[in-house]
Protein backbone atom coordinates (compact mmCIF):
# COMPACT_ATOMS: atom_id res chain seq x y z
CA UNK A 1 0.00 0.00 0.00
CA UNK A 2 2.19 2.88 -1.24
CA UNK A 3 1.66 6.44 -0.10
CA UNK A 4 3.88 8.36 -2.52
CA UNK A 5 4.77 7.91 -6.17
CA UNK A 6 6.84 10.59 -7.87
CA UNK A 7 7.99 10.62 -11.50
CA UNK A 8 11.58 11.54 -12.28
CA UNK A 9 12.00 15.14 -13.37
CA UNK A 10 12.86 15.71 -17.03
CA UNK A 11 12.10 12.16 -18.18
CA UNK A 12 9.60 11.77 -21.01
CA UNK A 13 9.31 8.00 -21.35
CA UNK A 14 7.03 7.25 -18.38
CA UNK A 15 6.95 3.46 -18.78
CA UNK A 16 10.71 2.98 -18.93
CA UNK A 17 12.13 5.77 -16.86
CA UNK A 18 9.78 6.44 -13.98
CA UNK A 19 11.40 6.89 -10.59
CA UNK A 20 9.22 5.57 -7.79
CA UNK A 21 9.68 6.88 -4.25
CA UNK A 22 7.33 4.77 -2.18
CA UNK A 23 6.63 4.33 1.50
CA UNK A 24 5.48 0.79 2.34
CA UNK A 25 2.85 0.56 5.07
CA UNK A 26 1.72 -3.05 4.89
CA UNK A 27 -0.19 -5.71 2.99
CA UNK A 28 -3.84 -6.63 2.99
CA UNK A 29 -4.95 -10.14 3.75
CA UNK A 30 -5.44 -12.58 0.85
CA UNK A 31 -9.03 -13.28 -0.20
CA UNK A 32 -9.34 -16.44 -2.28
CA UNK A 33 -11.39 -17.02 -5.42
CA UNK A 34 -12.92 -13.60 -6.01
CA UNK A 35 -12.49 -10.71 -8.45
CA UNK A 36 -14.30 -8.32 -6.13
CA UNK A 37 -12.43 -8.53 -2.80
CA UNK A 38 -13.47 -6.42 0.17
CA UNK A 39 -10.35 -6.19 2.34
CA UNK A 40 -10.64 -6.00 6.12
CA UNK A 41 -7.13 -4.89 7.05
CA UNK A 42 -6.77 -1.14 7.62
CA UNK A 43 -3.77 1.16 7.35
CA UNK A 44 -3.33 3.96 9.88
CA UNK A 45 -1.42 7.00 8.60
CA UNK A 46 -0.44 10.10 10.57
CA UNK A 47 -1.87 13.37 9.28
CA UNK A 48 -0.17 16.75 9.72
CA UNK A 49 -1.97 19.90 8.62
CA UNK A 50 1.24 21.70 7.71
CA UNK A 51 2.52 19.01 5.36
CA UNK A 52 1.52 18.07 1.83
CA UNK A 53 0.19 14.54 2.03
CA UNK A 54 -1.77 12.55 -0.55
CA UNK A 55 -4.01 10.94 2.03
CA UNK A 56 -7.46 11.17 0.37
CA UNK A 57 -8.76 13.56 3.00
CA UNK A 58 -9.58 16.08 0.30
CA UNK A 59 -11.55 13.60 -1.80
CA UNK A 60 -15.35 13.72 -1.74
CA UNK A 61 -16.48 11.44 1.07
CA UNK A 62 -12.87 10.41 1.67
CA UNK A 63 -13.25 8.01 -1.28
CA UNK A 64 -10.78 7.54 -4.11
CA UNK A 65 -11.31 5.25 -7.11
CA UNK A 66 -8.44 4.48 -9.48
CA UNK A 67 -7.95 1.99 -12.35
CA UNK A 68 -5.30 -0.67 -11.79
CA UNK A 69 -2.53 -0.65 -14.42
CA UNK A 70 0.38 -2.92 -15.17
CA UNK A 71 -0.50 -5.08 -18.18
CA UNK A 72 -0.38 -3.08 -21.44
CA UNK A 73 -3.64 -3.12 -23.37
CA UNK A 74 -5.60 -4.92 -20.66
CA UNK A 75 -8.09 -3.65 -18.11
CA UNK A 76 -6.91 -4.83 -14.70
CA UNK A 77 -9.85 -3.66 -12.61
CA UNK A 78 -10.36 -0.83 -10.17
CA UNK A 79 -9.11 -0.14 -6.66
CA UNK A 80 -11.33 1.81 -4.27
CA UNK A 81 -9.74 3.38 -1.20
CA UNK A 82 -11.65 5.05 1.62
CA UNK A 83 -10.21 7.30 4.32
CA UNK A 84 -11.65 8.56 7.57
CA UNK A 85 -10.20 10.48 10.50
CA UNK A 86 -9.86 8.25 13.54
CA UNK A 87 -11.20 9.29 16.89
CA UNK A 88 -9.00 9.16 19.97
CA UNK A 89 -11.05 6.32 21.49
CA UNK A 90 -8.79 3.80 23.23
CA UNK A 91 -11.42 1.20 24.10
CA UNK A 92 -11.60 -2.30 22.66
CA UNK A 93 -14.47 -4.71 22.98
CA UNK A 94 -14.54 -8.51 23.20
CA UNK A 95 -17.73 -9.99 21.71
CA UNK A 96 -19.13 -13.43 21.01
CA UNK A 97 -22.16 -14.36 18.89
CA UNK A 98 -24.16 -17.48 18.09
CA UNK A 99 -26.72 -18.26 15.38
CA UNK A 100 -30.00 -20.12 15.59
CA UNK A 101 -32.01 -21.81 12.81
CA UNK A 102 -30.13 -20.12 9.97
CA UNK A 103 -31.23 -20.88 6.43
CA UNK A 104 -29.90 -24.07 4.85
CA UNK A 105 -27.92 -23.21 1.72
CA UNK A 106 -25.94 -26.34 0.84
CA UNK A 107 -27.65 -29.08 -1.19
CA UNK A 108 -25.85 -32.00 0.49
CA UNK A 109 -25.21 -30.44 3.89
CA UNK A 110 -26.49 -27.68 6.11
CA UNK A 111 -24.60 -24.38 5.93
CA UNK A 112 -21.09 -23.15 6.74
CA UNK A 113 -21.98 -19.75 8.22
CA UNK A 114 -19.79 -16.77 9.04
CA UNK A 115 -20.45 -13.13 9.97
CA UNK A 116 -19.18 -9.97 8.28
CA UNK A 117 -19.28 -6.68 10.25
CA UNK A 118 -19.45 -3.28 8.55
CA UNK A 119 -18.92 0.19 10.00
CA UNK A 120 -21.10 2.92 8.49
CA UNK A 121 -19.28 5.92 7.03
CA UNK A 122 -20.14 9.60 7.17
CA UNK A 123 -21.41 9.50 3.57
CA UNK A 124 -23.84 6.63 4.24
CA UNK A 125 -21.65 3.89 2.78
CA UNK A 126 -20.30 0.92 4.70
CA UNK A 127 -16.75 -0.33 5.26
CA UNK A 128 -15.94 -3.88 6.30
CA UNK A 129 -14.25 -4.06 9.71
CA UNK A 130 -14.32 -7.72 10.78
CA UNK A 131 -15.00 -11.26 9.59
CA UNK A 132 -15.58 -14.18 11.92
CA UNK A 133 -14.28 -17.65 11.23
CA UNK A 134 -16.40 -20.17 9.30
CA UNK A 135 -18.28 -22.76 11.36
CA UNK A 136 -18.79 -25.83 9.18
CA UNK A 137 -22.01 -27.77 8.56
CA UNK A 138 -24.42 -26.26 11.08
CA UNK A 139 -27.48 -24.04 11.23
CA UNK A 140 -26.81 -23.20 14.89
CA UNK A 141 -23.22 -21.95 14.92
CA UNK A 142 -21.32 -20.57 17.90
CA UNK A 143 -18.55 -18.31 16.70
CA UNK A 144 -15.38 -17.72 18.69
CA UNK A 145 -15.12 -14.53 20.74
CA UNK A 146 -13.17 -11.78 19.00
CA UNK A 147 -11.64 -8.51 20.06
CA UNK A 148 -11.95 -5.33 17.99
CA UNK A 149 -11.04 -1.68 18.67
CA UNK A 150 -14.09 0.53 19.12
CA UNK A 151 -12.49 2.92 16.62
CA UNK A 152 -12.67 0.20 13.97
CA UNK A 153 -16.22 -0.74 14.87
CA UNK A 154 -17.81 2.72 14.99
CA UNK A 155 -14.95 5.27 15.22
CA UNK A 156 -15.97 6.10 18.77
CA UNK A 157 -19.55 7.09 17.77
CA UNK A 158 -21.70 4.84 19.94
CA UNK A 159 -24.86 5.48 17.92
CA UNK A 160 -23.39 4.91 14.47
CA UNK A 161 -25.01 2.07 12.52
CA UNK A 162 -23.20 -1.27 12.47
CA UNK A 163 -24.34 -3.69 9.78
CA UNK A 164 -23.80 -7.44 10.09
CA UNK A 165 -24.19 -9.80 7.15
CA UNK A 166 -24.50 -13.58 7.45
CA UNK A 167 -23.06 -15.80 4.71
CA UNK A 168 -22.76 -19.47 3.86
CA UNK A 169 -19.14 -20.14 2.90
CA UNK A 170 -18.37 -21.78 -0.46
CA UNK A 171 -14.99 -23.07 -1.52
CA UNK A 172 -15.12 -21.27 -4.88
CA UNK A 173 -15.56 -17.87 -3.22
CA UNK A 174 -19.18 -17.38 -4.29
CA UNK A 175 -20.47 -17.26 -0.73
CA UNK A 176 -24.27 -17.43 -0.42
CA UNK A 177 -26.00 -14.53 1.29
CA UNK A 178 -28.22 -15.69 4.17
CA UNK A 179 -29.34 -12.33 5.53
CA UNK A 180 -28.40 -9.24 7.53
CA UNK A 181 -29.25 -7.09 10.52
CA UNK A 182 -28.15 -3.73 11.95
CA UNK A 183 -27.23 -2.62 15.44
CA UNK A 184 -25.05 -0.04 17.18
CA UNK A 185 -22.34 -0.02 19.79
CA UNK A 186 -24.79 1.42 22.31
CA UNK A 187 -27.23 -1.46 21.73
CA UNK A 188 -24.47 -4.07 21.88
CA UNK A 189 -23.19 -2.59 25.15
CA UNK A 190 -26.38 -3.78 26.84
CA UNK A 191 -24.81 -7.23 26.73
CA UNK A 192 -26.66 -10.52 26.59
CA UNK A 193 -30.38 -9.73 26.74
CA UNK A 194 -33.57 -9.83 24.68
CA UNK A 195 -32.44 -6.56 23.09
CA UNK A 196 -29.48 -8.28 21.46
CA UNK A 197 -31.27 -11.14 19.70
CA UNK A 198 -31.35 -10.08 16.05
CA UNK A 199 -33.54 -11.41 13.25
CA UNK A 200 -31.49 -12.18 10.14
CA UNK A 201 -33.41 -10.71 7.20
CA UNK A 202 -32.90 -11.47 3.51
CA UNK A 203 -34.55 -8.49 1.70
CA UNK A 204 -35.18 -10.48 -1.51
CA UNK A 205 -37.02 -13.24 0.34
CA UNK A 206 -38.99 -10.71 2.35
CA UNK A 207 -40.09 -8.98 -0.84
CA UNK A 208 -41.43 -12.07 -2.58
CA UNK A 209 -42.72 -14.21 0.28
CA UNK A 210 -45.71 -12.93 2.25
CA UNK A 211 -45.23 -15.38 5.12
CA UNK A 212 -41.46 -14.78 5.37
CA UNK A 213 -40.38 -14.01 8.93
CA UNK A 214 -36.59 -14.29 8.93
CA UNK A 215 -33.64 -16.45 7.94
CA UNK A 216 -32.78 -17.30 11.52
CA UNK A 217 -31.47 -15.26 14.43
CA UNK A 218 -28.09 -14.13 15.74
CA UNK A 219 -27.63 -13.61 19.47
CA UNK A 220 -24.95 -11.67 21.34
CA UNK A 221 -23.54 -14.01 23.98
CA UNK A 222 -21.03 -11.70 25.66
CA UNK A 223 -19.78 -8.12 25.51
CA UNK A 224 -16.70 -7.02 27.48
CA UNK A 225 -15.08 -3.57 27.21
CA UNK A 226 -11.38 -3.09 27.78
CA UNK A 227 -9.39 0.15 27.70
CA UNK A 228 -6.13 -0.21 25.80
CA UNK A 229 -3.16 0.94 27.84
CA UNK A 230 -0.02 2.40 26.29
CA UNK A 231 3.63 2.49 27.23
CA UNK A 232 3.20 6.06 28.52
CA UNK A 233 0.47 4.93 30.88
CA UNK A 234 3.05 2.78 32.67
CA UNK A 235 5.58 5.59 32.70
CA UNK A 236 3.04 8.06 34.11
CA UNK A 237 2.21 5.49 36.75
CA UNK A 238 5.77 5.51 37.99
CA UNK A 239 7.04 2.26 36.49
CA UNK A 240 10.80 2.77 36.14
CA UNK A 241 12.93 1.71 33.17
CA UNK A 242 16.22 1.07 34.90
CA UNK A 243 19.59 -0.14 33.66
CA UNK A 244 19.97 -1.94 36.96
CA UNK A 245 21.65 -1.36 40.28
CA UNK A 246 25.28 -0.28 39.65
CA UNK A 247 26.29 -2.46 42.58
CA UNK A 248 25.06 -5.59 40.77
CA UNK A 249 27.26 -7.31 38.11
CA UNK A 250 24.22 -7.62 35.79
CA UNK A 251 24.04 -3.82 35.42
CA UNK A 252 25.72 -2.11 32.47
CA UNK A 253 26.81 0.50 35.05
CA UNK A 254 28.42 -2.08 37.34
CA UNK A 255 31.35 -0.52 39.18
CA UNK A 256 33.93 -3.30 39.14
CA UNK A 257 37.11 -2.75 41.17
CA UNK A 258 39.10 -4.53 38.44
CA UNK A 259 38.04 -2.98 35.12
CA UNK A 260 35.94 -0.26 33.53
CA UNK A 261 32.32 -1.02 32.68
CA UNK A 262 31.05 -0.65 29.09
CA UNK A 263 30.04 2.98 29.66
CA UNK A 264 33.42 3.80 31.10
CA UNK A 265 35.37 2.07 28.31
CA UNK A 266 33.36 3.82 25.58
CA UNK A 267 33.68 7.19 27.30
CA UNK A 268 37.41 6.84 27.77
CA UNK A 269 38.09 5.49 24.25
CA UNK A 270 36.27 8.28 22.44
CA UNK A 271 37.00 11.01 24.94
CA UNK A 272 40.76 10.58 24.94
CA UNK A 273 40.83 11.17 21.17
CA UNK A 274 38.41 14.05 20.96
CA UNK A 275 39.79 15.93 23.98
CA UNK A 276 42.90 16.78 21.97
CA UNK A 277 40.78 19.05 19.76
CA UNK A 278 39.55 21.10 22.71
CA UNK A 279 41.77 23.94 23.88
CA UNK A 280 40.85 24.14 27.57
CA UNK A 281 39.81 20.48 27.97
CA UNK A 282 36.91 21.45 30.20
CA UNK A 283 33.91 19.28 29.35
CA UNK A 284 30.31 19.65 30.52
CA UNK A 285 29.11 16.16 31.50
CA UNK A 286 25.38 15.50 31.73
CA UNK A 287 23.32 12.50 32.70
CA UNK A 288 19.73 11.64 31.78
CA UNK A 289 17.24 9.29 33.38
CA UNK A 290 17.81 9.41 37.15
CA UNK A 291 16.26 10.43 40.46
CA UNK A 292 18.35 13.12 42.10
CA UNK A 293 18.95 13.70 45.79
CA UNK A 294 17.63 14.95 48.10
CA UNK A 295 13.99 14.91 46.90
CA UNK A 296 14.10 12.16 44.25
CA UNK A 297 13.28 14.51 41.38
CA UNK A 298 13.55 12.75 37.97
CA UNK A 299 15.91 14.56 35.60
CA UNK A 300 17.00 14.10 31.99
CA UNK A 301 19.61 16.84 32.09
CA UNK A 302 21.62 16.72 35.32
CA UNK A 303 25.25 17.56 35.97
CA UNK A 304 27.33 14.44 36.64
CA UNK A 305 29.56 16.38 39.05
CA UNK A 306 26.52 17.47 41.06
CA UNK A 307 27.02 21.15 40.26
CA UNK A 308 24.31 22.39 37.85
CA UNK A 309 25.82 25.89 37.83
CA UNK A 310 29.18 24.53 36.66
CA UNK A 311 28.88 21.06 35.08
CA UNK A 312 32.39 21.26 33.54
CA UNK A 313 34.90 18.51 34.29
CA UNK A 314 38.67 18.75 33.88
CA UNK A 315 39.58 16.43 30.99
CA UNK A 316 38.22 12.98 30.32
CA UNK A 317 39.63 11.76 33.62
CA UNK A 318 37.48 14.39 35.32
CA UNK A 319 34.43 13.21 33.36
CA UNK A 320 35.15 9.61 34.37
CA UNK A 321 35.44 10.61 38.01
CA UNK A 322 32.16 12.55 37.86
CA UNK A 323 30.41 9.63 36.15
CA UNK A 324 31.39 7.12 38.84
CA UNK A 325 30.64 9.62 41.60
CA UNK A 326 27.12 10.17 40.19
CA UNK A 327 26.44 6.41 40.25
CA UNK A 328 26.92 6.54 44.00
CA UNK A 329 24.57 9.49 44.53
CA UNK A 330 21.67 9.17 42.04
CA UNK A 331 19.11 6.43 41.41
CA UNK A 332 18.94 5.36 37.77
CA UNK A 333 15.37 5.76 36.58
CA UNK A 334 13.28 5.83 33.41
CA UNK A 335 12.01 6.99 31.05
CA UNK A 336 15.06 7.67 28.88
CA UNK A 337 14.70 10.99 27.06
CA UNK A 338 17.40 12.12 24.63
CA UNK A 339 15.93 15.43 23.50
CA UNK A 340 16.76 17.48 26.65
CA UNK A 341 20.54 16.90 26.38
CA UNK A 342 20.51 17.43 22.61
CA UNK A 343 18.61 20.69 23.05
CA UNK A 344 20.98 21.64 25.89
CA UNK A 345 24.02 21.46 23.60
CA UNK A 346 22.07 23.00 20.72
CA UNK A 347 21.41 26.11 22.80
CA UNK A 348 25.16 26.64 23.15
CA UNK A 349 25.77 25.91 19.46
CA UNK A 350 23.02 28.34 18.41
CA UNK A 351 24.81 31.17 20.17
CA UNK A 352 28.06 30.65 18.22
CA UNK A 353 27.39 30.39 14.49
CA UNK A 354 30.47 32.23 13.23
CA UNK A 355 32.57 29.06 13.04
CA UNK A 356 34.73 29.95 16.03
CA UNK A 357 33.41 26.92 17.92
CA UNK A 358 32.07 23.52 16.93
CA UNK A 359 30.31 21.26 19.43
CA UNK A 360 30.48 17.45 19.61
CA UNK A 361 27.91 15.72 21.83
CA UNK A 362 28.81 12.18 22.89
CA UNK A 363 25.83 10.08 24.05
CA UNK A 364 26.41 6.65 25.58
CA UNK A 365 23.19 4.68 25.90
CA UNK A 366 21.73 1.19 26.25
CA UNK A 367 19.42 1.91 23.32
CA UNK A 368 16.18 2.53 25.20
CA UNK A 369 14.58 5.79 24.05
CA UNK A 370 11.24 7.12 25.30
CA UNK A 371 10.96 10.35 23.30
CA UNK A 372 11.75 9.29 19.74
CA UNK A 373 9.58 11.96 18.09
CA UNK A 374 11.04 14.77 20.22
CA UNK A 375 14.57 13.46 19.64
CA UNK A 376 14.08 13.46 15.87
CA UNK A 377 12.81 17.01 16.03
CA UNK A 378 15.78 18.05 18.19
CA UNK A 379 18.23 16.51 15.69
CA UNK A 380 16.52 18.14 12.70
CA UNK A 381 16.67 21.51 14.49
CA UNK A 382 20.33 20.97 15.40
CA UNK A 383 21.35 19.96 11.87
CA UNK A 384 21.73 23.63 10.92
CA UNK A 385 23.97 24.35 13.93
CA UNK A 386 27.72 23.84 14.40
CA UNK A 387 27.43 20.51 16.17
CA UNK A 388 27.72 16.74 15.71
CA UNK A 389 26.21 13.93 17.77
CA UNK A 390 28.02 10.67 18.47
CA UNK A 391 25.99 7.79 19.89
CA UNK A 392 27.60 4.67 21.32
CA UNK A 393 25.17 1.87 22.10
CA UNK A 394 26.15 -0.44 24.94
CA UNK A 395 24.54 -3.69 26.03
CA UNK A 396 22.72 -6.49 24.17
CA UNK A 397 19.61 -4.55 23.05
CA UNK A 398 18.48 -4.07 19.47
CA UNK A 399 19.48 -0.60 18.34
CA UNK A 400 16.96 -0.06 15.54
CA UNK A 401 16.02 3.36 16.92
CA UNK A 402 19.66 4.44 17.06
CA UNK A 403 20.26 3.29 13.47
CA UNK A 404 17.26 5.38 12.41
CA UNK A 405 18.72 8.43 14.15
CA UNK A 406 22.04 7.87 12.37
CA UNK A 407 20.42 8.77 9.06
CA UNK A 408 23.07 7.19 6.82
CA UNK A 409 20.53 5.37 4.65
CA UNK A 410 17.52 7.67 5.03
CA UNK A 411 17.95 11.31 6.08
CA UNK A 412 16.19 11.82 9.39
CA UNK A 413 13.03 13.92 9.31
CA UNK A 414 10.45 15.30 11.71
CA UNK A 415 6.95 16.44 10.78
CA UNK A 416 7.88 16.76 7.13
CA UNK A 417 11.17 18.63 7.70
CA UNK A 418 14.37 16.84 6.74
CA UNK A 419 17.68 17.41 8.50
CA UNK A 420 19.83 19.93 6.65
CA UNK A 421 22.79 17.57 6.96
CA UNK A 422 23.70 14.29 8.63
CA UNK A 423 25.07 15.12 12.08
CA UNK A 424 24.64 11.77 13.87
CA UNK A 425 27.05 8.85 13.95
CA UNK A 426 26.04 5.64 15.76
CA UNK A 427 28.10 2.54 16.54
CA UNK A 428 27.23 -0.47 18.73
CA UNK A 429 29.84 -1.03 21.43
CA UNK A 430 29.49 -4.83 21.27
CA UNK A 431 30.96 -4.89 17.76
CA UNK A 432 34.27 -3.71 19.22
CA UNK A 433 34.64 -5.96 22.24
CA UNK A 434 37.77 -8.06 21.75
CA UNK A 435 37.12 -11.66 22.85
CA UNK A 436 40.77 -12.09 23.77
CA UNK A 437 40.60 -9.22 26.25
CA UNK A 438 42.75 -6.80 24.25
CA UNK A 439 40.72 -3.72 25.18
CA UNK A 440 43.37 -1.25 24.07
CA UNK A 441 43.22 -2.36 20.44
CA UNK A 442 39.44 -2.78 20.37
CA UNK A 443 38.81 0.64 21.93
CA UNK A 444 41.17 2.23 19.41
CA UNK A 445 39.02 0.74 16.62
CA UNK A 446 35.88 2.02 18.36
CA UNK A 447 37.25 5.57 18.59
CA UNK A 448 38.34 5.48 14.96
CA UNK A 449 34.90 4.48 13.65
CA UNK A 450 32.97 6.74 16.02
CA UNK A 451 34.92 9.82 14.98
CA UNK A 452 35.16 8.95 11.28
CA UNK A 453 32.26 11.19 10.19
CA UNK A 454 33.00 14.22 12.38
CA UNK A 455 35.50 15.89 9.98
CA UNK A 456 33.07 15.72 7.05
CA UNK A 457 30.23 16.96 9.24
CA UNK A 458 32.42 19.84 10.41
CA UNK A 459 33.41 20.72 6.84
CA UNK A 460 29.85 20.57 5.54
CA UNK A 461 28.77 23.16 8.11
CA UNK A 462 31.68 25.49 7.39
CA UNK A 463 31.33 25.26 3.59
CA UNK A 464 27.56 25.82 3.52
CA UNK A 465 28.01 28.89 5.73
CA UNK A 466 30.93 30.20 3.70
CA UNK A 467 33.18 30.22 6.75
CA UNK A 468 36.86 30.26 5.84
CA UNK A 469 39.64 28.91 8.05
CA UNK A 470 41.38 31.46 10.23
CA UNK A 471 44.93 32.40 9.15
CA UNK A 472 47.54 29.93 10.31
CA UNK A 473 49.87 31.16 13.07
CA UNK A 474 53.38 32.15 12.02
CA UNK A 475 55.90 29.30 11.79
CA UNK A 476 57.73 28.33 14.93
CA UNK A 477 61.10 30.01 15.44
CA UNK A 478 63.49 28.26 17.84
CA UNK A 479 64.89 30.45 20.65
CA UNK A 480 68.47 31.58 20.57
CA UNK A 481 69.45 29.37 23.48
CA UNK A 482 68.31 25.69 23.36
CA UNK A 483 66.11 24.65 26.23
CA UNK A 484 66.18 21.37 28.10
CA UNK A 485 62.98 19.54 27.20
CA UNK A 486 61.78 16.40 28.87
CA UNK A 487 59.80 14.01 26.61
Amino acid sequence: FPCKRTSAEGINDYNKNTLYLETFFGRTEVIDNTLNPDFVRKFILDYFFEERQNLLVGSLGGRLEKPLVGIPGKKCGTIIVKAEELSNCRESVMMQFCGNKLDKKDFFGKSDPFLVFYRSNEDGTFTICHKTEVVKNTLNPVWQAFKIPVRALCNGDYDRTIKVEVYDWDRDGSHDFIGEFTTSYRELSRGQSQFNVYEVINPKKKGRKKKYLNSGTVTLLSFLVDTEVTFLDYIKGGHPLCTGNPAQPTSLHYMSPYQLNAYGMALKAVGEIIQDYDSDKMFPALGFGAKLPPDGRVSHEFALNGNPQNPYCNGIDGVMEAYYQSLRSVQLYGPTNFSPVINHVARYAASVKDGSQYFVLLIITDGVISDMAQTKEAIVNASCLPMSIIIVGVGPAEFDAMVELDGDEVRISSRGRYAERDIVQFVPFRDYVDRTGNHILSMARLAKDVLAEVPDQFLSYMKTRGIKPAPAPPPYSPPAQPLQTQI
